[in-house]
């Protein structure tokens, strides 16, 4: 705990370094498990892990240049590792902070309007259940939905999640989103979440007849209640084993869902109920969507970051892998990864 301790805080000296974007220098910060999320105003926020500690920084303009990072809190055993992570989502007034511990439990963190964060909730509400420690977290204007695998009643892993109406303050109940007929769910593999409007949509690698297939699950009234699960694509991965790789979950604007993920070291993308498309050769895939437009990254086999862009442009960005991709508006989209403890980004004029 002292040696994890003390490299938090050299890690968070060298943070408060980094922040400015230079044509060659892409460095936010010093960190690890990266998540984004963009606001009403195409604010960028950025949550990550130094040691036991949650950090955060954010951009007013567009990812050019970042603030010094700040610690929002400390975690003992705060899990930010092996794509496991602090999440982080804004809703029309708040920004809000998941994360979990090694014992399995997940605690959520506002912004003030003062900029202070402060510690509200826990958000499951059966102890040490998240045992994984994977997490997901989205919102729409006013409400956010937090998932993650869960052991509860059977020690088989199922998705379960919770709604916030208050920005994070306070959870619901929790709420079973999927529970697998053969007995557990993919149990390594990072599930994704998005909301548009009163829809949740949920998606994650399942395990039925020993494959380890996507498969995208639905709410239509903000997370209360969903339907019924629905593979993703028409081939399937018989696999003795879990690849530890969830794919990308988006939204079009005209309310489409858009999905990428990992089959074998192939690359595919799908849209609910059609075939599946391959786009290259990778792992650890991500999306979003532009004017109608799909962008993607992912690592290839030589830990290259490969965004493909729209009309098939490739480009490769660097080094690194867990690409996350965000629209800044019509014309422009931010790539932020991790590569060897340090956060990176990159910006695509489209």
């Amino acid at each position: 705990m002292k040696n994890r301790f003390l490299l938090g805080l050299l890690l968070i000296l060298l943070a408060a370094c980094s922040g400015k974007r230079s044509q060659s220098d892409f460095v936010i910060a010093q960190g690890q498990m990266p998540s984004i999320a963009t606001d009403a105003n195409n604010n960028i926020h950025l949550v990550y892990g130094v040691g036991d500690s949650i950090m955060y920084t954010y951009s007013n303009d567009k990812g050019r240049s970042f603030v010094p990072p700040v610690v929002i809190d400390t975690l003992a055993d705060l899990v930010d590792y092996a794509t496991r992570g602090p999440q982080i989502a804004a809703t029309k007034s708040t920004v809000t902070v998941i994360a979990v511990n090694r014992s399995g439990n997940i605690f959520s963190f506002v912004k003030e309007g003062s900029g202070k964060w402060v510690k509200t909730a826990k958000v499951n509400d059966a102890d040490t259940v998240n045992k994984e420690g994977f997490l997901g977290l989205a919102a729409n204007e006013n409400n956010l939905f937090a998932i993650w695998p869960d052991l509860r009643d059977d020690d088989h892993q199922k998705i379960y999640g919770a709604r916030s109406s208050d920005g994070g303050k306070t959870w619901t109940s929790n709420i079973l989103v999927y529970r697998s007929p053969d007995s557990s769910i993919c149990e390594c593999c990072k599930p994704s979440v998005t909301m548009r409007n009163n829809n949740v949509y949920v998606m994650f690698r399942n395990w039925l007849n020993g494959n380890r297939d996507l498969y995208l699950v639905q709410s239509g009234d903000n997370g209360n209640s969903f339907g019924n699960a629905q593979k993703l694509g028409t081939g399937s991965w018989h696999l003795n084993g879990c690849p530890m790789d969830g794919g990308g979950l988006a939204i079009s604007d005209n309310g489409v869902v858009q999905t990428v993920w990992r089959r074998r070291n192939k690359i595919y993308t799908a849209t609910p109920g059609s075939n599946e498309k391959e786009l290259g050769e990778g792992k650890g895939c991500t999306i979003e969507t532009v004017n109608g437009e799909n962008i993607y990254a992912w690592t290839d086999s030589n830990a290259n970051l490969v965004c493909l862009l729209p009309q098939g442009t490739t480009k490769i960005i660097g080094k690194g892998n867990l690409p996350l991709l965000r629209s800044l508006g019509d014309d422009e989209v931010i790539c932020v990864w991790e590569d060897d403890k340090s956060i990176k980004s990159a910006i695509f004029i489209l």
